[in-house]
């Protein structure tokens, strides 16, 4: 071999790639090359500055991974790449843009600062200190590097500055808010009186030829969408637990093996809540230094904790297993000695201080007692196992198979078979969108082939494939024409009980009564709020629409209700009520302000993005 290598370098195709090097470091220098060969290629250029291909593509990976996990049934096959990608490069646009602004306006952080960022965030922190090892570790699981990571910080934390600087610059005047819940909080009077639809049943009349015409006028509508007759094979874990015998010996030894989680470990505990707000950290030391003067844990919650019910019982909560608390709380408290009261402990309901309070441990049962429940156990382990090879498997004969009797036969499953499929999906387990995208998709809908082996829920994987094709079809008038007839009635039934609520209305402004129109009684309500639960929220709404009365003379308006129609009188508008230092008064004005803030930050970001100079190869 080094004899080729030294006989190539004499050649002469080495002799003309060294010319050219010679002759470009002589033109350039030595940048040319090196650059030429370290360079990386660029998505979109702002203001002169790249964003690196490797950039984009790793933060649409992230973004894909982050719209899977938000899904109820995860499937890639759900995901709009073309989407995510256009998402991901206008964000990194938007982002460079604040990040050059940050710049410009002196803004930056030296790597002292850095350090001192991620020592203190406590997803890097064992123990409450600063650990490198988790630090690496969760740095790589998002799939950075640490100085990748370093120079995320480094440029998101002054656009978070300027972001914070803008957001919390929102004001509202105090009036507006004032008179924004007074809005809220305003109640009116009304009557009503309701029109049934057998009120003018009688002057319905459906004729055949009205039902002809409105057949031809939307023939669109009448129409039997395609749909495919499929085969398919479920893979399930269940079905494979099922097929799985346990004998009595591995029962038995399962049985010794899971011996000490059948002895099931109760806590009980003892807590003070206090709620998560600026206060919090020195509530809960004060509460500290006087239990560490001798002052009772049972009195101290029943002075400070916001658990009302357990405050009364000195904070005692009781005992409980694993599974019943918050996860955080439930980490604290299996982690304490008897006796010992943990640290501050944040869940969705405040700050906890926890006190273990007793410690028990029930028998083990009997085999007996649970034998079938092992038995489930240790099959559906065994089976998890053979789930997953047996999965790919599936995968491989399916995707290479012409038909899926020969999958089924090798692997011992069943071909099932399901009708009338649509595009919008069918009977589970075709009520998967993912799985129905591949049913209709060109390869397995004219190509012939078979699906994609498909997740289509915990544990179970569907392969399908197309059986039979049907063609959208025209309904025949005859199919159609008694819901036709029912859709024309109650489209009439509502267009004459318009009318009637109209020709009430009318008479009612006139000076009629109720009785004079053959309209019934009114229903009167007395200071209705908008959120009324003892009024049917059509009324309501109409009522809250309607102009304030003019000199005693009520405003009229209607709402059509399920049985009828509801003519709504409205006699007065009563003014709600706001006093200086309301609570929700405050929080009004701090949400009114909160939403300036952003209102402004949305311009400011715009009008930095209008001014950059964006170039897309």
């Amino acid at each position: 071999m080094l004899q080729d290598i030294r006989e190539n370098a004499q050649g002469t195709i080495a002799k003309i790639i060294i010319g050219l090097l010679i002759v470009s470091l002589s033109i350039w220098g030595m940048d040319a090359i090196v650059g030429g060969f370290s360079g990386e290629p660029e998505v979109a250029t702002v203001n002169g500055e790249d964003i690196t291909e490797r950039e984009f593509l790793r933060i649409v990976q992230m973004e894909s991974q982050r719209r899977l996990a938000g899904m109820e049934r995860p499937d890639p096959a759900m995901l709009n790449d073309d989407q995510i990608r256009k998402d991901v490069l206008d964000s990194l646009i938007q982002e460079q843009v604040l990040i050059q602004d940050a710049r410009a306006q002196g803004l930056a952080l030296n790597d002292a600062d850095i350090d001192a960022l991620i020592t203190q965030m406590p997803q890097f922190q064992v123990d409450g200190q600063f650990n490198r090892d988790r630090f690496v570790a969760s740095v790589r699981n998002l799939g950075m590097g640490v100085g990748e990571f370093r120079e995320a910080m480094r440029k998101q934390y002054v656009v978070n500055q300027i972001r914070a600087g803008i957001m919390q610059s929102g004001l509202v005047a105090d009036e507006n808010a004032a008179q924004l819940l007074r809005i809220q909080n305003q109640t009116r009077s009304f009557r009503v009186v309701e029109v049934p639809a057998s009120a003018v049943s009688d002057e319905i009349e459906i004729t055949d030829a009205d039902i002809e015409t409105f057949y031809q006028e939307n023939s669109a509508a009448f129409q039997q969408p395609e749909q495919v007759d499929a085969a398919y094979i479920t893979l399930s874990l269940g079905a494979l637990a099922e097929k799985i015998e346990i004998t009595q010996e591995e029962l038995e030894a399962y049985y010794e093996q899971r011996a000490d989680d059948l002895a099931r470990e109760e806590r009980r505990a003892s807590h003070i809540l206090v709620e998560d707000d600026a206060d919090a950290e020195q509530t809960l030391a004060d509460i500290r230094e006087r239990l560490q003067a001798g002052e009772s844990f049972a009195d101290l919650a029943k002075e400070f904790s916001v658990d009302t019910v357990s405050a009364k019982e000195g904070g005692d909560l009781g005992y409980a297993g694993r599974g019943v608390y918050d996860e955080a709380f439930e980490e604290a408290l299996f982690a304490l000695e008897e006796g010992e009261v943990s640290g501050p402990v944040k869940t969705s309901f405040g700050v906890h201080l926890i006190r273990l309070d007793d410690v028990r441990r029930s028998e083990v049962p009997p085999l007996a007692e649970i034998e079938q429940q092992l038995r489930n156990e240790l099959a559906r382990e065994r089976a998890q196992e053979k789930y997953a090879e047996v999965r790919a498997e599936l995968a491989d004969s399916a995707y290479a198979a012409d038909d899926l009797a020969g999958p089924a036969e090798e692997l011992g499953l069943e071909v099932r078979e399901a009708t009338g499929v649509t595009r919008n999906g069918g009977q589970a387990p075709f009520d998967h969108p993912g799985l129905v995208r591949q049913l209709f998709s060109e390869d397995v809908l004219e190509g012939g082939y078979n699906t994609e082996l498909i997740d289509v829920g915990d544990n179970v994987s569907v392969v399908a494939r197309v059986r039979e094709y049907r063609e959208a079809q025209q309904l025949a008038l005859e199919e159609v024409q008694d819901d036709i007839r029912k859709s024309l009635r109650a489209r009439k039934t509502r267009e004459l009980l318009a009318e009637r609520a109209d020709a009430i209305i009318a008479g009612l402004e006139e000076g009629q009564s109720l009785d004079a129109l053959g309209a019934g009684d009114w229903k009167e309500f007395e200071d209705q709020a908008r959120n009324g639960a003892d009024v049917d929220q059509r009324i309501v709404q109409t009522a809250f629409s309607l102009a304030r009365p003019d000199d005693g003379a009520p405003s009229y308006g209607s709402a059509m209700v399920p049985n009828g129609v509801a003519v709504v009188a409205l006699d007065a508008v009563n003014e709600g009520t706001t006093e200086e230092g309301d609570a929700e008064l405050d929080q009004l004005r701090s949400f009114l302000a909160s939403l300036e803030g952003q209102r402004e930050y949305a311009a400011y970001q715009q009008y930095l993005r209008n001014r950059a100079e964006v170039s897309r190869p």
